[in-house]
Protein backbone atom coordinates (compact mmCIF):
# COMPACT_ATOMS: atom_id res chain seq x y z
CA UNK A 1 0.00 0.00 0.00
CA UNK A 2 1.17 3.55 -0.44
CA UNK A 3 2.31 5.19 2.63
CA UNK A 4 -0.73 5.90 4.83
CA UNK A 5 -2.05 8.43 6.26
CA UNK A 6 -0.77 9.07 9.84
CA UNK A 7 -3.85 10.54 11.83
CA UNK A 8 -6.25 13.08 10.54
CA UNK A 9 -5.21 16.29 10.33
CA UNK A 10 -7.43 19.06 12.24
CA UNK A 11 -10.69 19.58 10.36
CA UNK A 12 -10.41 23.31 10.47
CA UNK A 13 -7.19 23.27 9.22
CA UNK A 14 -8.66 21.05 6.01
CA UNK A 15 -12.10 23.90 5.97
CA UNK A 16 -9.64 26.38 5.94
CA UNK A 17 -7.63 24.40 2.71
CA UNK A 18 -10.79 24.13 1.08
CA UNK A 19 -11.79 27.37 0.75
CA UNK A 20 -8.40 28.58 -0.28
CA UNK A 21 -7.08 29.49 -4.00
CA UNK A 22 -5.81 26.47 -6.33
CA UNK A 23 -2.04 26.01 -6.11
CA UNK A 24 -2.54 25.29 -9.96
CA UNK A 25 -5.36 26.04 -12.02
CA UNK A 26 -7.14 23.24 -14.35
CA UNK A 27 -6.37 24.86 -17.47
CA UNK A 28 -2.73 24.31 -16.86
CA UNK A 29 -3.54 20.56 -15.70
CA UNK A 30 -5.09 20.36 -19.05
CA UNK A 31 -1.93 21.45 -21.07
CA UNK A 32 0.49 19.10 -19.21
CA UNK A 33 -2.22 16.17 -20.12
CA UNK A 34 -1.56 17.10 -24.11
CA UNK A 35 2.08 17.79 -23.58
CA UNK A 36 2.21 14.20 -21.74
CA UNK A 37 0.12 13.20 -24.56
CA UNK A 38 2.96 13.93 -26.70
CA UNK A 39 5.66 12.12 -24.76
CA UNK A 40 3.26 9.24 -25.49
CA UNK A 41 2.98 9.29 -29.01
CA UNK A 42 6.79 9.59 -29.18
CA UNK A 43 7.01 13.40 -29.98
CA UNK A 44 9.03 15.04 -26.89
CA UNK A 45 10.43 13.39 -23.55
CA UNK A 46 9.36 13.70 -20.11
CA UNK A 47 12.14 15.57 -17.96
CA UNK A 48 11.21 14.84 -14.12
CA UNK A 49 13.21 16.62 -11.43
CA UNK A 50 13.89 17.84 -8.12
CA UNK A 51 14.08 17.35 -3.99
CA UNK A 52 14.41 14.24 -2.67
CA UNK A 53 11.53 12.46 -0.67
CA UNK A 54 11.55 14.09 2.70
CA UNK A 55 12.56 17.72 1.42
CA UNK A 56 11.01 20.25 3.45
CA UNK A 57 8.25 22.04 2.36
CA UNK A 58 9.79 25.70 2.16
CA UNK A 59 13.27 26.53 -0.17
CA UNK A 60 15.28 30.00 -0.13
CA UNK A 61 15.35 31.77 -3.24
CA UNK A 62 18.70 30.82 -4.28
CA UNK A 63 17.63 27.17 -3.58
CA UNK A 64 14.94 27.12 -5.88
CA UNK A 65 16.99 29.08 -8.63
CA UNK A 66 19.54 26.30 -8.41
CA UNK A 67 17.33 23.39 -8.92
CA UNK A 68 16.19 25.07 -11.92
CA UNK A 69 19.37 26.14 -13.68
CA UNK A 70 20.16 22.41 -13.06
CA UNK A 71 17.00 21.43 -14.96
CA UNK A 72 17.13 23.81 -17.18
CA UNK A 73 20.53 22.50 -18.42
CA UNK A 74 19.59 19.09 -18.16
CA UNK A 75 16.48 20.22 -20.42
CA UNK A 76 18.52 22.33 -22.97
CA UNK A 77 20.89 19.35 -23.27
CA UNK A 78 18.15 16.84 -24.18
CA UNK A 79 16.42 19.18 -26.34
CA UNK A 80 19.83 20.14 -28.75
CA UNK A 81 21.36 16.50 -28.33
CA UNK A 82 18.15 14.48 -29.09
CA UNK A 83 16.07 17.31 -31.39
CA UNK A 84 12.85 16.49 -29.13
CA UNK A 85 10.69 18.84 -26.96
CA UNK A 86 11.22 18.33 -23.52
CA UNK A 87 8.47 18.40 -20.84
CA UNK A 88 9.89 19.88 -17.40
CA UNK A 89 8.18 18.42 -14.46
CA UNK A 90 9.64 19.48 -10.80
CA UNK A 91 9.47 18.53 -7.47
CA UNK A 92 10.24 21.24 -6.07
CA UNK A 93 9.55 22.13 -2.60
CA UNK A 94 9.22 18.48 -1.56
CA UNK A 95 5.92 16.79 -1.27
CA UNK A 96 3.72 19.38 -1.21
CA UNK A 97 0.55 18.11 0.54
CA UNK A 98 2.55 15.77 3.40
CA UNK A 99 1.61 18.06 6.58
CA UNK A 100 1.97 15.61 9.23
CA UNK A 101 -0.21 16.11 12.46
CA UNK A 102 0.75 17.04 16.08
CA UNK A 103 0.44 20.63 14.67
CA UNK A 104 -2.99 21.95 14.00
CA UNK A 105 -1.59 24.63 11.99
CA UNK A 106 1.38 22.68 9.65
CA UNK A 107 -1.15 21.69 6.60
CA UNK A 108 -2.02 25.59 6.15
CA UNK A 109 1.83 26.36 6.52
CA UNK A 110 2.24 23.81 4.21
CA UNK A 111 0.09 24.92 1.45
CA UNK A 112 1.43 28.81 1.78
CA UNK A 113 5.43 27.24 1.72
CA UNK A 114 3.96 25.93 -1.49
CA UNK A 115 2.21 28.78 -2.83
CA UNK A 116 5.42 31.15 -2.15
CA UNK A 117 7.50 28.26 -3.82
CA UNK A 118 5.33 27.98 -6.65
CA UNK A 119 5.01 31.85 -7.12
CA UNK A 120 8.69 31.70 -6.95
CA UNK A 121 9.12 29.06 -9.78
CA UNK A 122 6.25 30.90 -12.29
CA UNK A 123 8.44 34.12 -11.42
CA UNK A 124 11.86 32.56 -12.49
CA UNK A 125 10.59 30.38 -15.53
CA UNK A 126 8.71 33.46 -17.31
CA UNK A 127 10.95 36.37 -16.02
CA UNK A 128 14.00 36.17 -17.38
CA UNK A 129 15.81 33.17 -15.43
CA UNK A 130 14.89 30.51 -18.04
CA UNK A 131 15.56 32.60 -21.09
CA UNK A 132 17.49 30.42 -23.36
CA UNK A 133 19.91 33.44 -23.84
CA UNK A 134 21.07 33.01 -20.55
CA UNK A 135 22.56 29.23 -21.53
CA UNK A 136 25.83 30.41 -20.18
CA UNK A 137 24.90 32.42 -17.04
CA UNK A 138 23.26 28.62 -15.81
CA UNK A 139 26.19 27.04 -15.72
CA UNK A 140 28.71 30.01 -14.00
CA UNK A 141 28.22 29.06 -10.01
CA UNK A 142 28.64 25.35 -9.58
CA UNK A 143 29.52 22.70 -12.71
CA UNK A 144 31.50 25.49 -14.40
CA UNK A 145 35.33 23.56 -14.34
CA UNK A 146 33.43 20.18 -13.89
CA UNK A 147 34.09 17.59 -17.25
CA UNK A 148 30.20 17.63 -17.67
CA UNK A 149 30.12 21.47 -16.82
CA UNK A 150 33.15 21.99 -19.73
CA UNK A 151 30.79 19.50 -22.16
CA UNK A 152 27.98 21.54 -21.17
CA UNK A 153 29.46 24.90 -22.00
CA UNK A 154 30.45 23.73 -25.43
CA UNK A 155 26.48 22.94 -26.14
CA UNK A 156 26.01 26.03 -25.12
CA UNK A 157 28.48 28.04 -27.30
CA UNK A 158 26.45 25.52 -30.22
CA UNK A 159 23.24 27.21 -28.87
CA UNK A 160 24.52 30.69 -28.81
CA UNK A 161 25.18 30.26 -33.21
CA UNK A 162 21.80 28.77 -33.62
CA UNK A 163 20.40 31.90 -31.82
CA UNK A 164 22.21 35.01 -33.28
CA UNK A 165 21.50 32.92 -36.38
CA UNK A 166 17.91 32.93 -35.84
CA UNK A 167 18.11 36.56 -34.99
CA UNK A 168 19.99 37.50 -38.02
CA UNK A 169 17.00 36.06 -39.87
CA UNK A 170 15.01 37.98 -38.06
CA UNK A 171 13.31 35.36 -36.05
CA UNK A 172 13.26 35.70 -32.25
CA UNK A 173 10.16 33.04 -31.01
CA UNK A 174 8.73 34.41 -27.70
CA UNK A 175 9.03 30.21 -26.76
CA UNK A 176 13.04 31.01 -25.88
CA UNK A 177 12.29 33.57 -23.55
CA UNK A 178 10.34 31.50 -20.70
CA UNK A 179 9.51 28.14 -20.19
CA UNK A 180 6.58 25.61 -19.41
CA UNK A 181 7.12 24.35 -15.77
CA UNK A 182 4.51 21.65 -14.11
CA UNK A 183 4.85 20.81 -10.62
CA UNK A 184 4.50 17.06 -9.72
CA UNK A 185 4.14 15.85 -6.03
CA UNK A 186 3.47 12.25 -4.16
CA UNK A 187 -0.12 11.87 -2.83
CA UNK A 188 1.51 11.35 1.11
CA UNK A 189 -1.70 12.89 2.47
CA UNK A 190 -5.10 12.11 1.17
CA UNK A 191 -7.26 14.33 3.30
CA UNK A 192 -4.43 17.27 2.73
CA UNK A 193 -5.20 16.50 -1.75
CA UNK A 194 -8.84 15.93 -1.15
CA UNK A 195 -9.09 19.73 0.64
CA UNK A 196 -7.16 21.36 -2.52
CA UNK A 197 -8.79 19.52 -5.03
CA UNK A 198 -11.65 21.52 -6.95
CA UNK A 199 -14.18 21.12 -9.26
CA UNK A 200 -13.56 22.72 -13.09
CA UNK A 201 -16.18 25.38 -13.68
CA UNK A 202 -15.48 25.04 -17.23
CA UNK A 203 -16.10 20.39 -17.55
CA UNK A 204 -17.69 19.72 -13.58
CA UNK A 205 -14.64 17.28 -13.39
CA UNK A 206 -12.49 17.37 -10.04
CA UNK A 207 -8.95 18.52 -10.42
CA UNK A 208 -6.31 18.11 -7.86
CA UNK A 209 -4.97 21.84 -7.87
CA UNK A 210 -2.22 20.58 -5.42
CA UNK A 211 0.04 20.01 -8.35
CA UNK A 212 -0.62 19.36 -12.14
CA UNK A 213 0.68 15.66 -11.82
CA UNK A 214 0.26 13.43 -8.69
CA UNK A 215 1.69 10.26 -8.27
CA UNK A 216 0.78 7.33 -6.17
CA UNK A 217 2.61 4.40 -5.22
CA UNK A 218 6.16 3.58 -4.05
CA UNK A 219 7.52 1.17 -5.81
CA UNK A 220 7.90 -1.24 -3.34
CA UNK A 221 4.11 -1.38 -2.49
CA UNK A 222 1.35 -0.88 -4.55
CA UNK A 223 -0.76 1.98 -3.90
CA UNK A 224 -3.82 1.12 -1.74
CA UNK A 225 -7.35 1.18 -2.83
CA UNK A 226 -8.20 4.96 -1.32
CA UNK A 227 -5.05 6.47 -2.99
CA UNK A 228 -6.47 4.23 -6.06
CA UNK A 229 -9.90 5.56 -5.84
CA UNK A 230 -8.80 9.29 -5.65
CA UNK A 231 -6.36 9.19 -8.50
CA UNK A 232 -9.27 7.37 -10.76
CA UNK A 233 -11.63 10.22 -9.98
CA UNK A 234 -9.55 13.68 -10.79
CA UNK A 235 -9.01 15.04 -14.27
CA UNK A 236 -4.68 15.04 -13.58
CA UNK A 237 -2.14 12.65 -15.25
CA UNK A 238 -1.62 10.35 -12.87
CA UNK A 239 1.77 8.43 -12.24
CA UNK A 240 2.17 5.12 -10.76
CA UNK A 241 5.96 4.15 -9.32
CA UNK A 242 6.52 0.66 -10.11
CA UNK A 243 9.27 -1.79 -8.66
CA UNK A 244 10.76 -5.29 -9.10
CA UNK A 245 7.80 -7.16 -7.14
CA UNK A 246 4.98 -5.52 -9.46
CA UNK A 247 3.56 -7.69 -11.92
CA UNK A 248 2.16 -7.24 -15.04
CA UNK A 249 -1.64 -8.27 -13.72
CA UNK A 250 -1.22 -5.08 -11.14
CA UNK A 251 -0.16 -2.91 -13.72
CA UNK A 252 -3.33 -3.76 -16.16
CA UNK A 253 -5.50 -3.39 -13.05
CA UNK A 254 -3.79 0.09 -12.96
CA UNK A 255 -4.64 0.59 -16.81
CA UNK A 256 -7.93 -0.27 -16.66
CA UNK A 257 -8.78 1.56 -13.71
CA UNK A 258 -6.73 4.97 -13.81
CA UNK A 259 -6.85 4.87 -17.86
CA UNK A 260 -10.27 3.22 -19.19
CA UNK A 261 -10.76 5.41 -21.89
CA UNK A 262 -6.73 4.75 -22.92
CA UNK A 263 -5.77 8.48 -23.14
CA UNK A 264 -2.31 9.28 -24.42
CA UNK A 265 -1.59 11.65 -21.42
CA UNK A 266 -3.48 10.28 -18.66
CA UNK A 267 -0.73 7.57 -17.12
CA UNK A 268 2.86 7.71 -16.45
CA UNK A 269 4.57 4.43 -15.28
CA UNK A 270 7.55 5.69 -13.53
CA UNK A 271 9.88 2.43 -13.11
CA UNK A 272 12.57 1.69 -10.25
CA UNK A 273 13.27 -2.01 -11.42
CA UNK A 274 16.73 -1.86 -10.77
CA UNK A 275 20.26 -2.07 -13.18
CA UNK A 276 19.83 -6.10 -12.65
CA UNK A 277 16.47 -7.11 -13.41
CA UNK A 278 15.16 -4.19 -16.31
CA UNK A 279 16.01 -5.82 -18.90
CA UNK A 280 14.36 -8.98 -17.83
CA UNK A 281 11.26 -7.40 -16.62
CA UNK A 282 10.26 -4.35 -18.85
CA UNK A 283 9.83 -6.05 -22.15
CA UNK A 284 6.85 -7.83 -20.61
CA UNK A 285 5.78 -5.07 -19.07
CA UNK A 286 5.49 -3.04 -22.17
CA UNK A 287 4.57 -5.63 -24.63
CA UNK A 288 0.99 -6.20 -22.19
CA UNK A 289 0.45 -2.65 -21.61
CA UNK A 290 0.57 -1.92 -25.37
CA UNK A 291 -2.03 -4.95 -26.46
CA UNK A 292 -4.44 -3.63 -23.65
CA UNK A 293 -4.55 -0.58 -26.16
CA UNK A 294 -3.20 2.26 -23.47
CA UNK A 295 -0.43 4.56 -24.58
CA UNK A 296 1.03 5.43 -21.16
CA UNK A 297 4.61 7.47 -21.17
CA UNK A 298 7.13 4.87 -19.99
CA UNK A 299 9.87 7.07 -17.41
CA UNK A 300 12.80 5.26 -15.97
CA UNK A 301 13.15 6.70 -11.94
CA UNK A 302 16.41 5.04 -10.97
CA UNK A 303 17.40 5.61 -7.31
CA UNK A 304 20.07 8.85 -8.27
CA UNK A 305 21.07 9.23 -4.50
CA UNK A 306 24.84 8.28 -4.02
CA UNK A 307 24.04 6.00 -0.74
CA UNK A 308 27.91 6.45 0.26
CA UNK A 309 28.57 4.17 -3.05
CA UNK A 310 31.07 4.56 -5.49
CA UNK A 311 29.81 2.63 -7.94
CA UNK A 312 26.08 3.48 -7.43
CA UNK A 313 25.80 6.20 -10.25
CA UNK A 314 27.02 3.17 -12.43
CA UNK A 315 24.34 1.50 -11.56
CA UNK A 316 21.87 4.26 -12.62
CA UNK A 317 23.98 4.62 -15.91
CA UNK A 318 23.34 0.99 -16.60
CA UNK A 319 19.82 0.90 -15.55
CA UNK A 320 19.05 4.33 -17.42
CA UNK A 321 20.37 2.06 -20.35
CA UNK A 322 18.73 -0.45 -19.95
CA UNK A 323 15.54 0.90 -20.02
CA UNK A 324 16.39 2.39 -23.67
CA UNK A 325 18.16 -0.82 -24.81
CA UNK A 326 14.28 -2.73 -24.29
CA UNK A 327 11.99 -0.11 -25.87
CA UNK A 328 14.68 0.29 -28.94
CA UNK A 329 14.17 -3.62 -28.84
CA UNK A 330 10.55 -3.54 -28.80
CA UNK A 331 9.74 -0.54 -31.47
CA UNK A 332 8.13 1.31 -28.14
CA UNK A 333 9.23 4.90 -26.94
CA UNK A 334 11.61 5.47 -24.11
CA UNK A 335 9.17 8.48 -22.70
CA UNK A 336 11.58 10.22 -20.14
CA UNK A 337 13.43 10.22 -16.64
CA UNK A 338 12.68 11.05 -13.23
CA UNK A 339 16.16 12.63 -11.30
CA UNK A 340 16.50 13.51 -7.83
CA UNK A 341 18.36 16.27 -6.97
CA UNK A 342 18.85 19.21 -4.47
CA UNK A 343 19.16 22.83 -4.85
CA UNK A 344 22.09 23.60 -2.26
CA UNK A 345 25.14 23.45 -2.96
CA UNK A 346 25.81 19.54 -3.13
CA UNK A 347 28.18 19.86 -6.32
CA UNK A 348 28.67 15.69 -7.18
CA UNK A 349 24.61 15.88 -7.40
CA UNK A 350 23.96 18.25 -9.43
CA UNK A 351 27.42 17.37 -12.05
CA UNK A 352 25.83 13.76 -12.19
CA UNK A 353 22.31 15.24 -13.19
CA UNK A 354 23.88 17.18 -15.85
CA UNK A 355 26.26 14.20 -17.10
CA UNK A 356 23.00 11.83 -16.65
CA UNK A 357 21.88 14.41 -19.16
CA UNK A 358 24.44 13.82 -21.50
CA UNK A 359 24.13 10.12 -21.39
CA UNK A 360 20.02 9.94 -21.77
CA UNK A 361 20.39 12.09 -24.85
CA UNK A 362 23.63 9.49 -26.50
CA UNK A 363 20.47 6.52 -25.32
CA UNK A 364 17.68 8.35 -26.71
CA UNK A 365 19.96 8.88 -30.42
CA UNK A 366 20.75 5.54 -30.19
CA UNK A 367 23.21 4.14 -31.78
CA UNK A 368 25.39 5.39 -34.70
CA UNK A 369 25.67 4.26 -38.41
Amino acid sequence: MSAPDADPADPTALHDLAQAPPLVFAGEVDQLRDRLAAVARGEALLLQAGDRAGAPAGLSAASIRGTLRTLLQMSAVLTYAASVPVVKVGRIAGHYPAPRTGDPGLPVRTYRAAASTLNLVRAFTTGGEADLGRVHAWNREFVAASPAGQRYEAVARRIDKVLAFMKACGTDPAGLRSVEFYAAHDVLRLDYASALTRTDSRTGAPYATSGHLVRIGDGDRPPGEDHLGFAARIANPVAVRLGPATTVDEVLGYVDRLDPDREPGRLTFALRLGADRIRDLLPDLVEKVTASGARPVWATDPETSSGGRASRFDDVLDEVRGFFEVHRSLGSHPGGIHTELTGDDVTRDRERSLDLAFRVAEFARGPGP
